[in-house]
């Protein structure tokens, strides 16, 4: 409510009201209106500077903002779950896998090592949340490297998995001739007395005792190098070569049935028993080569024998008698 104003007339001895003039009370008016508007003015750009009042746009990053930081923390979660996964192969692949095919393990520094030299964040550096953005790319280029460390172990043994595979397929693991098809175990490798010479020498393979023509097997795979009579003593006889450093001998044949040059199979059929060359009856003598050194092939046979056959069999073969070549 406007204030009242009076003045004192002289004339008529008393108080009178004093009329406000139209003019001032339109500027006083505007001068509050200015003054209204310039102190609004101030305020809103005090506000607007300080945290106290956020403007849409400020309100919508920040509601992105809180979205990716949101985003950021699931992927921590997830990569921890692969971190989890990826160490458990890891320990498989280094106590498991690589122990069965005889490779070193990977260390676990080589395995979880970092990136050293320039720093590689730096355009992360300097923004709100750069230690969250920093720590995360962190985190999933040593699981990235992780990955790439443990996919070239699982080549090397999908490599040497192969080569084991071959290996054991190419080793001598059978008997050369079948036990239903034997007469007898009639030496073995050894010191034995010569059935022409009856002088005790060292008889360097096992001659199996079986009807002329009676199946010959490969005992491994590998290649024919040799199959002739041009080997003195030998008689009809045949060489495989197996890889690895092993080699078999099949000698005293009565014939062939493969040639110089051919791939067989662990149990093809390679030839027949005989008597041919130095021999006293039809018998097959087999020998196994290992890096050039004759070696006793009685740990060679646990592809097709039972404990109690390959026990019967051990005791035929250490007995000292008389070899049949």
């Amino acid at each position: 409510m406007a204030k009242v104003k009076y003045y004192y007339d002289s004339d008529t001895l008393s108080y009178r009201r004093i009329a406000p003039k139209k003019g001032k009370n339109i500027l006083t008016f505007i001068l509050f209106l200015l003054a209204s508007f310039l102190f609004g003015t101030l305020g809103l750009i005090v506000l607007l500077n300080t945290s106290l009042v956020n403007t849409p746009k400020e309100l919508s990053q920040a509601r992105e903002l809180k979205n990716y930081e949101l985003q950021f923390q699931l992927l921590n979660k997830k990569m921890a779950q692969i971190e989890d996964v990826l160490a458990n192969i890891e320990e498989r692949d280094n106590n498991i896998y690589r122990l069965y095919f005889e490779a070193d393990p990977i260390p676990a520094e080589q395995r979880n090592a970092g990136f050293g030299g320039v720093n590689r964040y730096k355009d992360l550096e300097g923004f709100q949340n750069s230690e969250l953005i920093i720590n995360t790319t962190q985190r999933l280029e040593k699981l990235q490297k992780r990955m790439v460390i443990q996919s070239k172990s699982l080549d090397e043994i999908t490599d040497l998995a192969e080569v084991k595979a071959e290996l054991l397929a190419s080793i001598p693991a059978i008997q050369p001739v079948r036990n239903k098809d034997l007469k007898r175990m009639a030496s073995g490798y050894g010191w034995r007395s010569d059935p022409f010479t009856k002088v005790r020498k060292f008889h360097y393979g096992m001659d199996f005792t079986s009807p002329r023509g009676t199946p010959i097997y490969a005992t491994g795979d590998g290649e024919v190098i040799r199959a002739d009579n041009r080997a003195t003593g030998y008689g009809n006889h045949i060489r495989i070569d197996h890889g690895f450093g092993y080699k078999t001998i099949y000698a005293h044949l009565s014939k062939y049935k493969v040639k110089k040059g051919q791939k067989v199979k662990r149990g093809d059929i390679i030839g027949y028993v005989g008597s041919t060359g130095r021999s006293q009856a039809p018998h097959l003598h087999y020998e196994v080569w290992k890096d050039k050194q004759r070696i006793n092939p009685i740990n060679f046979y646990y592809g097709s024998l039972s404990a109690a056959e390959f026990e019967a069999l051990l005791k035929a073969a250490s007995q000292e008698n008389q070899s049949l070549d």
